[in-house]
C-alpha cells in the first residue's frame, strides 16, 4: 500500500478537538487495511511530526433505511495518533 493512500481524512469532532487540546492526540480516518506502523509512517512523512503512539479501531457501518429498502454504510477504520511533546498539530486542525 502506498503511503499516500493510508490517511483518508482527518476526523474533526468535539471529542477529537478536546483530545487535541488536552493530550496532543489527532484522529484520522485511515485505509481499512492499514496497520499501526503504516499509519505512523504516513503521519510522520506527510505532516513532518514525531509520533509517540498510534491506536486504531474498526468502525462498523450503520444500517440505513429508505422506506422499505434497507442498505448499509461501509465499514471503516479510525486511528488516534499521539504526537510527541512540543509537536504542533497539522494546520487543518487549527481552524477549530
Amino acid at each position: 500500500m502506498r503511503i499516500q493512500d493510508v490517511i483518508r481524512r482527518p476526523l474533526i469532532t468535539e471529542k477529537s478537538a478536546g483530545q487535541r487540546d488536552e493530550g496532543n492526540i489527532v484522529a484520522f480516518e485511515v485505509h481499512r487495511d492499514a496497520n499501526k506502523i503504516e499509519v505512523r509512517r504516513a503521519v510522520e512523512d506527510r505532516f513532518g511530526v514525531k509520533v509517540v503512539e498510534v491506536r486504531v479501531a474498526n468502525v462498523r457501518g450503520k444500517q440505513r433505511r429508505q422506506g422499505r429498502f434497507v442498505g448499509r454504510r461501509p465499514d471503516w477504520k479510525k486511528a488516534w495518533v499521539r504526537l510527541a511533546e512540543g509537536e504542533k498539530a497539522p494546520e487543518f486542525f487549527e481552524g477549530m
